[in-house]
C-alpha cells in the first residue's frame, strides 16, 4: 500500500514538472515572438532594425574639419603686408599648410611644397604659427633660405590654428574649388603625395 502511494506521488510530481516545462516554454516563445518578430499568417518574420548611419565623412553643407566639410574661412596678413582670405579663392584648389621655422618636418617638406607650387596650378597658403616664433626676421630668413614664392600667412595669435585644431605640425588640408576639404595630413608630405591628392580634386 505504501509503495502504491509513493509511486502515485512520484508519477504526479513528474507529470506536474512535465506540464510546467511545456507551458513555460510556450510562454517564452510567445514573448519572444511578440517583442522581436511580427507574425504574418503562419510565417514569422523577424523585424530588421534599419539605421540610417552615414560614413564618418563630413557634410559638405556644414563647416568643419573632416573630409567632406566646408573648410572654415579665415583672413590673415602675409609677410608682405597683404591680406588673403580663404573664401576669396573659391573656384580654385587650395593647399593650407600649418608650419613653423623651428619644426624639422616643416623644413623637410618645404622644398617639395615649393616644387609643387611651381609645377601645379595650386594656391598654397602656408600659415605660420607666428606666436611661436622668436621674431619675424626668423620667418623672413627661412623664406629666403628656401626660396619660397608662395604666400606666407602670419597667424600671430594662433587663432586660425586653434580654429583648425592644429596639434602636430606640419598639418595640411587640401581644399577643392568648392571650398570642401578633400584630404588632410598630419606630418610632412612629399611631392608625389601632394600631386596625387591634388589631382583627385576638382
Amino acid at each position: 500500500m505504501k509503495k502504491a502511494i509513493l509511486i502515485i506521488i512520484i508519477v504526479g510530481m513528474f507529470g506536474w514538472a512535465l506540464y510546467d516545462f511545456v507551458f513555460s516554454s510556450n510562454d517564452t516563445i510567445q514573448e519572444t515572438n511578440g517583442s522581436d518578430s511580427s507574425v504574418s499568417g503562419n510565417k514569422i518574420t523577424s523585424e530588421v532594425n534599419q539605421s540610417n548611419e552615414t560614413e564618418k565623412t563630413g557634410d559638405a553643407s556644414e563647416e568643419g574639419l573632416e573630409v567632406g566639410n566646408t573648410a572654415p574661412d579665415f583672413k590673415l596678413p602675409t609677410l608682405e603686408g597683404e591680406t588673403i582670405q580663404l573664401s576669396d579663392l573659391r573656384g580654385e584648389r587650395v593647399m593650407i599648410n600649418f608650419w613653423a621655422t623651428w619644426c624639422p618636418p616643416c623644413r623637410a617638406e618645404m622644398p617639395d611644397m615649393q616644387k609643387f607650387h611651381e609645377n601645379k596650378d595650386v594656391n598654397i597658403l602656408a600659415v605660420n604659427l607666428t606666436e611661436t616664433e622668436g621674431s619675424l626676421i626668423n620667418i623672413q630668413n627661412f623664406v629666403n633660405d628656401y626660396d619660397l614664392t608662395f604666400p606666407i600667412l602670419k597667424d600671430e595669435n594662433t587663432e586660425v590654428a586653434n580654429t583648425y585644431q592644429i596639434q602636430p605640425i606640419p598639418t595640411t588640408f587640401m581644399v577643392d574649388s568648392k571650398g570642401v576639404i578633400q584630404f588632410k595630413a598630419f606630418g610632412a608630405m612629399n611631392y608625389d603625395l601632394m600631386v596625387q591628392e591634388f589631382e583627385k580634386m576638382e
